[in-house]
């Protein structure tokens, strides 16, 4: 249950049944206040003096009560600058195996909003990207394969590698575009730079970086319904992998493609880029860039130290 101060009024009854003589047990069950409470009470009226004075103390007290604000020294600022120009967050900075800082997340989200030191601006976006009520129009068409089929064929999904969430990221005046494709177990996301913006173009960038994997290492993507993405058969039949697509609007079905778009879009891909003027090597610096970022689903390991991992284990006998 949770304790709640003495009031004003509270200390008049206290005065007032003390002064008819009224037990301080009798007191105390009357205001359903513990007996130390009350006692403390009676004793500074005995004393001679007025519950005026006793609640200007009492206040005074209070304000006392409760943890003292955590200050961050400079070399907790410099700590937490250098890690964020890594692209770091809160949750990752505090939850690193390296970490100098002895508080809480929580407690650095709210350093954020009150030590000038620190620029809320740098964190990452909140809140909704479309307005509630929004119903997307897009992509309306008949495909073969739905997201609802794809537990039933992978019922093992999440512990199986090679299975990809992906999309596109438009470019300025949509004269451009970039592949972004983002690996389930491992949070791993690699961006490709298409030679136009068709679903010819798509496809064939597609196809060209799945020939150089090794075959039945990428074994299922799931697209959104964008249009971009309509040669999806030609890529199932030559590379013999499943492709699935997400209901129409339904963003929430590719979460972490999504939210990986939302970081490239933050880390070095933002809105109105021209990505005919920047080479695929510079694309897929920024993807490398998060792909080094440790990450809490990973136990604050980076999707490459878990890549790494598992390429070392599956092929050590070779």
């Amino acid at each position: 249950m949770t304790y709640t101060h003495l009031t004003m009024e509270e200390l008049c009854w206290i005065e007032h049944y003390f002064e008819l003589g009224i037990p301080v047990k009798v007191i105390a069950k009357k205001l359903a206040r513990a007996l130390q409470t009350v006692y403390n009470v009676v004793n500074f009226i005995k004393e001679g003096r007025s519950i005026q004075e006793y609640y200007q103390n009492y206040r005074a007290n209070k304000k006392r009560c409760g943890r003292k604000t955590k200050v961050l020294s400079d070399t907790d600022i410099e700590h937490i600058h250098e890690k964020q120009a890594l692209g770091w967050t809160p949750d990752v900075i505090i939850h690193h195996e390296d970490n100098p800082l002895k508080l809480s997340v929580k407690t650095l989200y709210r350093r954020y909003r009150d030590d000038s030191r620190l620029d809320v601006k740098k964190l990452p976006m909140q809140g909704r990207r479309k307005p509630n009520g929004h119903m997307e129009t897009r992509g309306r068409g008949s495909f073969c394969l739905t997201i609802h089929k794809r537990a039933e064929i992978f019922p093992d999904i999440a512990n199986e590698f090679g299975h990809l969430e992906g999309d596109t990221i438009v470019g300025k005046d949509h004269q451009s575009r970039v592949i972004t494709l983002a690996e389930k177990m491992y949070k791993s996301i690699i961006t490709l730079k298409p030679s136009g913006t068709d679903a010819t173009a798509v496809a064939e960038r597609l196809d060209t970086w799945l020939s150089g994997l090794p075959k039945h290492t990428i074994k299922s993507i799931t697209f959104d319904r964008g249009k971009e993405f309509a040669l999806w058969k030609q890529l199932c039949n030559k590379h013999d992998i499943y492709i699935f697509f997400a209901d129409v609007g339904s963003p929430s079905q590719r979460p972490l493609n999504e939210h990986s778009n939302g970081l490239l879009r933050r880390d070095g891909l933002p809105k109105q880029t021209d990505f005919n003027k920047l080479s695929e090597d510079e694309i897929q610096a920024v993807a490398d860039f998060r792909n080094h970022i440790p990450r809490k689903s990973l136990g604050y390991k980076s999707p490459i130290e878990m890549l790494n991992t598992w390429v070392s284990g599956r092929y050590q006998t070779f």
